[in-house]
């Protein structure tokens, strides 16, 4: 048996699946655009068919014993846009889109926020980790952050700046210089996160604007 969704890709052999003795089978929910581990949960035959049917997440509550529709109280619904499964067929990662930003029932974007008994973003890809870090700048001035003297100097300072890194870029690239094709490359992603940071643009609309046009 398998479904699909309307507008995604949720094709999944459900009888195929390997479920345990208790008929479930753990499914990790991970944000489609920058790939943060958002939580886990559990899904037997029905939920994952729900799933599919719906194009949103249903899980099955090992406390309640009942299906769970993720968000149906909280708001908080995960919008589904593709279901893999491992090589043993016996674990699910859906990539979904999280409404709200909110996963955890805490409160949190992602339940996986504890290190060390401490709270703290779990980490997403890369881009998003060095734009983490520039936003906080922004927010929280520190007077010896080269990044907080780019936003001190506006967009006359920072453009300046993308301009000579994408010079940069253009003579590595025409020397052949792989190492310093990439060290130039992540400087010019450095400024270009800078600005969209200063115009209050989030990287997440970025990666949106990637993702629609790759479709």
């Amino acid at each position: 048996m398998s479904g699909s969704a309307s507008g995604s890709s949720l094709a999944v052999p459900v009888d195929d699946i390997r479920y345990n003795d208790q008929g479930l089978v753990p499914a990790i929910a991970q944000d489609h655009l920058d790939g943060t581990v958002l939580m886990m949960a559990w899904m037997n035959k029905d939920a994952l068919q729900k799933t599919i049917e719906t194009g949103e997440a249903h899980y099955w509550s090992r406390s309640r014993q009942e299906l769970w529709h993720k968000g149906a109280t909280s708001g908080h619904f995960q919008k589904v846009q593709g279901i893999r499964y491992d090589c043993d067929s016996d674990a699910l990662l859906l990539t979904i889109d999280q409404i709200g930003d909110i996963a955890c029932h805490t409160g949190e974007r992602s339940c996986f926020h504890q290190v060390e008994g401490a709270k703290q973003a779990p980490p997403g890809d890369m881009l998003s980790q060095v734009f983490a870090v520039i936003k906080d700048r922004r927010d929280n001035p520190n007077p010896e952050s080269y990044t907080c003297k780019l936003f001190e100097g506006g967009d006359n300072k920072i453009l300046k700046k993308i301009g000579e890194e994408s010079a940069e870029v253009v003579m590595a690239c025409k020397d052949d210089a792989p190492d310093e094709i990439a060290g130039e490359v992540a400087d010019l992603m450095y400024h270009a996160m800078v600005a969209i940071a200063h115009h209050n643009v989030d990287l997440r609309d970025v990666y949106a604007k990637l993702a629609s046009r790759r479709k």
